[in-house]
């Protein structure tokens, strides 16, 4: 479990974790990486004809998330067989398209494909990575800067339904968890690895070891950030467990166990989609299939299975595909069938739950001005005030089919659905 050193440390001025003023969304969970954005006034109700700005169509479908920087708009997404990295202007009118792989494969017919990943932009760069292992950056302008193949890298991948993990950025390094099954000849084990962002070049790669088997090797969750007080590490899921590593040099950090305990009762099929959230103090760590969810002391570390560390276990009744969200003293679970439940964060104690919209639910829910928006892949957005008290303000609807999260920056939101880019204001 030891970290190898590939080449020297290198660190330069990026940052995608911004000052909560911030108005731009640099990756999938936001300004903080946490689903949560800082701004105000924002629309609570719309429909395909009212409170559009604009509507602009894509090439093909995927389940990528938008980021945005200033006046531009960065996403991948098929085009047919392709791959492409797409920039629009926040005038929604497309800026320029760079073909970063081919070749694209889908996976549980709509449920997603090869441009699941979503980007990144610290506002100079944008770096994305797709389905078949190659990792691109280019500058906000369109020029490439590097590419790199992590299949020619690191081993080929085996997942049975893409690797769909996003990166994240922070202080110059992009780290990339890699959990897939192993065990082939000519298949690498499971890592976590980190590369310079500005070249490309690799900086340190750890094997992930947890002794899980069958499907639950292969992961569908994208690793966060843990960025409070001082203390920053990456957090991983998938494969039974949940496990941090220093940024610096890959080394753990700590670990938790009983996600998916060995013995009789072990789920054969408990692979993992919903992502950590952290806020100051706690991670949030969900499983799947109506599985539990953990919540832990952020400042612990070592092995934290059965221990003082565990605040608490919510049993059932739990997420499977979107992300947790904590805000205040609440954490908010979104469940694949549009159930929401609120659990209080000290005790993990159920606050309520509440049915908002029945049908399938794959985006992760942002939180932003006292509101919850949850997103559900027929095109109806639930808008849901926050605190103890159960409110839907709104129903939105679309009418196009969505699996990507929402994005917001500077009073608008942005919905990618299957067909097109939508901006809400």
């Amino acid at each position: 479990m030891k970290p190898f050193q590939l080449t020297p440390f290198v660190v330069f001025g990026l940052l995608v974790v911004q000052p909560l003023s911030a108005e731009n969304w640099g990756s999938w969970r936001g300004p903080t990486q946490n689903g949560i954005s800082n701004e105000t006034d924002l629309p609570k109700s719309w429909s395909a004809e009212s409170n559009v700005k604009w509507r602009s169509k894509l090439p093909g479908p995927a389940g990528a998330t938008p980021v945005v920087w200033d006046d531009k708009i960065f996403l991948t997404s098929t085009s047919g067989t392709d791959l492409v990295l797409l920039c629009f202007g926040t005038d929604g009118k497309q800026r320029w398209s760079r073909l970063i792989g081919q070749g694209n494969k889908a996976a549980r017919g709509d449920e997603g494909n090869s441009a699941s990943p979503s980007p990144i932009t610290d506002g100079v760069h944008v770096w994305a990575f797709i389905g078949t292992g190659k990792l691109v950056c280019y500058t906000v302008d369109g020029s490439l800067v590097w590419d790199a193949d992590l299949q020619e890298r690191y081993g080929k991948f085996d997942i049975a339904f893409g690797m769909s993990a996003t990166p994240v950025l922070y202080q110059g390094r992009l780290f990339v968890q890699l959990i897939h099954g192993d065990g082939k000849p000519d298949t690498q084990e499971a890592m976590v690895v980190a590369v310079d962002a500005s070249t490309g070049q690799p900086l340190w790669a750890t094997e992930r070891v947890t002794g899980a088997s069958r499907e639950n090797e292969h992961s569908y969750a994208s690793p966060m950030l843990y960025d409070f007080g001082g203390v920053s590490y990456l957090i991983t899921h998938g494969a039974d467990y949940t496990v941090a590593y220093s940024l610096e040099d890959g080394k753990e950090k700590w670990r938790l166990g009983g996600l998916n305990p060995q013995g009789k009762s072990y789920h054969p099929t408990l692979r993992f989609v919903s992502s950590p959230a952290a806020a100051d103090g706690i991670v949030v760590c969900p499983t799947a299939k109506n599985g539990p969810v953990f919540a832990i002391d952020a400042s612990k570390t070592g092995d934290l299975t059965d221990s003082k560390a565990v605040l608490w276990v919510r049993d059932d009744n739990t997420p499977d595909v979107p992300s947790p969200i904590i805000h205040d003293d609440l954490v908010y679970l979104c469940r694949e069938n549009g159930m929401l439940l609120v659990l209080d964060r000290k005790t993990g104690e159920q606050v309520y739950m509440e049915r908002t919209h029945s049908h399938r639910h794959r985006a992760s829910p942002v939180l932003a001005d006292g509101h919850i928006y949850l997103t559900a892949r027929d095109g109806k957005v639930t808008v849901v005030k926050t605190g103890r008290e159960f409110k839907i303000v709104a129903q939105n609807d679309t009418e196009e089919t969505t699996s990507a999260s929402p994005v917001i920056s500077n009073g608008v939101i942005y919905i990618r659905t299957f067909d097109a880019l939508w901006a809400i204001e």
